[in-house]
């Protein structure tokens, strides 16, 4: 029986990771469970799920954890929450931000196979999670529903072959599709978190909403699947049922359908090279509904050839631009800018981006460190005007 551990498991993803395993207790169990510091979350977890350990990587939140948990289960905190995640078989980090890195470090230099849910860690890292892949025994197999259809239409492959002419992500288009340009102006948060196909964490769900996420998805595909980024095309589709598709040189596209919901690629992910045995939602074909589809207004939404020139240049860039957008999404949740700001934060921070390499851990960090700096004075100089 695999040993999960699900780092992040108190966010929209872990606690859906969750329900896939809870659906299935004789194949799948839950050794450890990880959070931030959502105490009261993992307790609500562990009930469910009986995991070996349960874990905070914010050490302040480890006494008030011990006495939630009492003898439950083992409690760790701080860096050994993280370290432990290395004991499972199978690591799904699921972690949101940048903080995700180590996560995907510590499994794939422990040999694991990882289940990737954190975008950030390929668009900050990617050279560097290749090479932690290419060095061990680790297995990387996306969980993003996009990349994960691309898996699926690939036959369970990260390796396209010479018979792929290029990956098509589709995009819902967001809460604002149709929304005019002058409306943006007024757009509040709430706004902005009121997705109109997913239910997911405010960082994400604003991403989708500025097309960010598309374009953080665009640079984990490049790295995932190695293709070139004039090998990967994205179209809108607002019914969010075609996750992403494959073009082959011969003419013919293969898509991979199913309702707008993160357990199916989850199963994916853990029950791989098999399927799961129960379906996460059942698509009725023969219901009436349309697929539609829709090139992408980059007059609306810069943020997606941002982040294709950005992963075009390379090296830091993409760590820079991730920094940034962070930065910008939490400035805007706060009221501190606009929606139509955060483009406007990562393109100054980016006008402060100097080219570089990093190498190490160390210098992604520093790297990103720097560009989180830079963004904060592009927020301050905007918030000073309002």
């Amino acid at each position: 029986m695999p040993l999960v551990a699900l780092a992040g498991a108190t966010g929209s993803v872990g606690r859906q990771a969750a329900s896939v395993i809870a659906r299935d207790p004789g194949v799948l169990r839950a050794d450890v469970l990880v959070a931030k510091r959502d105490v009261a979350g993992l307790v609500e977890l562990a009930r469910d799920l009986h995991p070996r350990v349960v874990g905070v990587s914010d050490e302040r939140a480890g006494p008030a954890l011990l006495e939630a948990i009492g003898a439950d289960a083992e409690v760790v905190a701080g860096k050994e929450a993280i370290a432990v995640l290395a004991e499972a078989d199978i690591v799904l980090n699921a972690v949101s931000g940048f903080a995700g890195l180590e996560v995907t470090e510590v499994a794939l230099r422990a040999g694991r196979r990882l289940a990737l849910a954190n975008k950030e860690s390929l668009v900050a890292a990617g050279s560097l999670v290749a090479r932690w892949l290419s060095e061990g025994a680790g297995e990387l197999v996306p969980v993003d529903s996009e990349h994960s259809a691309i898996f699926q239409c690939l036959g369970g492959r990260t390796e396209p072959g010479a018979e792929v002419a290029a990956l098509v992500l589709t995009s819902s288009g967001g809460p604002f599709r149709t929304t005019p340009a002058h409306q943006l102006l007024g757009v509040r948060a709430e706004d902005a978190l009121a997705h109109p196909t997913w239910t997911m964490g405010p960082k994400i769900t604003v991403d989708s909403s500025t097309l960010f996420n598309k374009g953080l998805e665009v640079i984990e595909a490049h790295y995932l699947f190695g293709v070139d980024y004039d090998a990967i095309e994205v179209v809108v589709h607002p019914e969010s049922v075609v996750h992403s598709m494959v073009r082959f040189r011969d003419g013919s596209v293969l898509a991979q359908l199913c309702e707008p919901t993160m357990e199916l690629p989850i199963a994916v992910a853990l029950y791989h090279p098999r399927r799961a045995p129960q379906p996460a939602a059942r698509l009725d074909l023969a219901s009436p509904r349309s697929l539609t589809f829709e090139p992408v207004d980059h007059e609306r939404f810069p943020a997606l050839q941002i982040a294709f020139d950005v992963g075009r240049l390379a090296g830091g860039a993409p760590c820079w631009m991730n920094a940034a957008n962070e930065v910008a999404v939490a400035a805007f949740l706060v009221g501190r800018i606009r929606w139509v700001d955060i483009v406007t934060v990562v393109r100054g921070a980016l006008d402060r981006y100097e080219p570089s390499e990093p190498r190490s851990v160390d210098e992604v960090v520093a790297l990103d460190a720097a560009a989180r700096r830079a963004a904060h004075e592009v927020v301050e100089a905007l918030h000073g005007r309002r």
